[in-house]
């Protein structure tokens, strides 16, 4: 774990404009002081990140959204006492304070409470809140180790906050409050709170999940979280015919097989109990492993789309969309 040594000296290059990748529940992001235009620029240039595509800002409690979002919707708050702090975005109405840079230009802001003592304990020493996408080259597999972040970006990789593995592994759940006719929250991204807890709280809630041109919160794209194979899903077709016809086959398997009808040059097991949020866990570290091994393709087995396999399913499919 980061010394409080570290944890200070890396809150004073957040507030002195750099950069800094640190650990959350969900997977490490690449963070920086989200008050100052020119250091969240740096995000976007060294992930090679779009500017269409707007960020998450992390605060180290609910008290610090007063910087960030003119109103709290009481909903949006029902979910904060909830959920936060925790694995849950939620989009409202912005600040002028909030340099546009941070919203891709939109009038709104995604914002979050991490569930990791170290963020949040950067946070607190930043004494900013942290606009933070994950800590990866853009598109590609979401870091849930530092060296993950590491392997990303080699020379150019800004200081690390180093604590272990993310007990989570898939990013944060999204919910927009300015895109609803109601005053329920509309679902743009399933990540690590499950929709069926949240509706709990909010009542049955609208899905806008497609690809979006202009994304509204990050994961809207259409091509992301992929690896530099390429993968397929096995949801039409089984694994022996997507297989037939490649030399190196690598299987991402939800369970553990009990026997496959072709020769896969490896295989890699998300939870052999069947667990869901094992799964998640392990997701992004499993197709990391298999990228790494120089295979023709990766096929992936669906998991049920129920809790946390939704997340997961979200992930393949943007994973398995040709970049």
């Amino acid at each position: 774990m980061p010394t409080d040594i570290e944890i200070t000296t890396a809150a004073e290059s957040i507030r002195n404009g750099e950069l800094v990748a640190f650990p959350t529940e969900t997977v490490y992001g690449l963070g920086a002081n989200a008050l100052d235009e020119i250091a969240v620029t740096k995000i976007f240039e060294l992930k090679g990140r779009p500017r269409l595509d707007p960020l998450i800002v992390h605060v180290a409690d609910p008290k610090q959204l007063e910087l960030l979002v003119e109103s709290l919707p009481e909903l949006a708050a029902d979910l904060i006492r909830k959920f936060w702090p925790g694995p849950l975005s939620l989009v409202l109405k912005k600040l002028a304070s909030v340099p546009d840079i941070v919203s891709a230009g939109l009038p709104s802001v995604a914002v979050r409470c991490p569930d990791h003592e170290v963020a949040r304990n950067l946070i607190a020493a930043a004494k900013v809140p942290i606009a933070a996408p994950s800590a990866n080259r853009f598109g590609r597999v979401s870091p849930t180790t530092a060296k993950h972040v590491v392997d990303q970006f080699g020379e150019r990789c800004p200081m690390v906050l180093d604590a272990g593995p993310c007990s989570v592994g898939v990013e944060s759940t999204v919910l927009s409050f300015t895109e609803s006719t109601d005053d329920r929250p509309v679902l743009l991204r399933p990540g690590g709170v499950p929709l069926e807890e949240i509706e709990k709280v909010t009542g049955a809630l609208a899905c806008h999940l497609h690809e979006e041109a202009r994304p509204t919160s990050p994961g809207q794209l259409s091509s992301h979280y992929s690896p530099m194979t390429p993968i397929v899903l096995a949801e039409k077709k089984s694994v022996a015919e997507l297989a037939r016809g490649q030399s190196s086959v690598g299987l991402l398997s939800f369970k553990e097989p009990s026997e496959t009808a072709c020769d896969l040059a490896a295989i890699e097991v998300l939870s052999a109990s069947g667990c869901l949020r094992e799964a998640a866990a392990n997701l992004f570290a499993a197709m990391r492993r298999l990228d790494e091994l120089g295979l023709d393709l990766i096929i992936a087995e669906p998991v049920p789309e129920i809790d946390l396999g939704r997340a997961i399913m979200d992930r393949l499919r943007r994973a398995a969309v040709p970049h």
